[in-house]
């Protein structure tokens, strides 16, 4: 009984996807430099390294003095209060043996922050991130419930580009979460680089929608031409349920500046 009791609510969700299957239009509002300004404040970094700390680098101004010779990472989204970010997977595919921090913007300074690794889907390119920090300056998910229609203005925050990337827009549809359970991925005409991946896409109005993940180019006769860039767009419930796990078990520790 209980078994059709759930394929009874699967039915009905789904005939509500069918009724609600012809999404709106595009949303006019193109993003603006109050959001362009915040989406610059959140501006964070995984960098992987096998040092122990950052501090000399961080505070000599990222000189080649100081520059870890084996750094490798990408861009970062905190999408919390209390230090969770997340990034996308293969920016820790060096992570092995070596340590992963976090460079966080907050009040005008770059934290860097030794970072523990809460959960990999390498299947998704999705991550996610805890260093011992707060994060007052975070994002919140754009709305599980509504239709992003192709066509939908966003802009990138990536570390390489996202600060002086113009808008793009969606280059496809974004459809209501509901019954989907699991990660979507999306496709976006803005051009990414190296070390954008990992960086927040955010809607016209500053909310969170996905996470950069790679570009895709069409290489006809050995010459390349772009074609979009894709992101993820992870179920918010299972992100919440893995950050309110992570909670339970790992009480955030003293802050510290490695």
């Amino acid at each position: 009984m209980d078994g059709i009791t759930r394929l009874m609510g699967v039915l009905a969700a789904l005939c509500l996807v069918s009724a609600c299957s012809v999404p709106p239009p595009p949303d006019p509002k193109v993003p603006g430099q109050d959001i362009r300004r915040i989406v610059a404040r959140r501006a964070s970094a995984v960098i992987v390294t096998h040092r122990d700390t950052l501090r000399h680098w961080v505070r000599g101004g990222f000189s080649a003095v100081h520059e870890p010779g084996d750094a490798d990472g990408g861009s970062a989204t905190p999408v919390s209060p209390d230090g969770y970010f997340l990034t996308a997977d293969h920016v820790l595919s060096q992570m092995e043996a070596h340590n992963v921090f976090v460079l966080y913007g907050r009040n005008g300074h770059l934290i860097p922050s030794k970072a523990r690794v809460v959960w990999r889907s390498a299947r998704e390119d999705l991550a996610l991130l805890h260093i011992p920090e707060s994060t007052p300056e975070y994002y919140h998910w754009s709305s599980p419930h509504h239709w992003l229609p192709s066509g939908t203005v966003m802009l990138q925050g990536g570390i390489a580009t996202g600060l002086k990337s113009t808008p793009g827009k969606l280059s496809t549809t974004l459809a209501p979460e509901l019954v989907f359970t699991g990660t979507r991925k999306f496709k976006i005409n803005i051009p990414l680089q190296p070390g954008d991946s990992g960086g927040p896409v955010v809607d016209a109005y500053g909310d969170l929608v996905g996470i950069n993940s790679a570009v895709e180019f069409f290489v006809p006769m050995e010459t390349a031409f772009f074609v979009d860039s894709e992101a993820s767009r992870p179920n918010t419930r299972a992100i919440a349920a893995l950050l309110k796990a992570d909670r339970a078990h790992n009480p955030a520790p003293t802050a510290s500046v490695p």
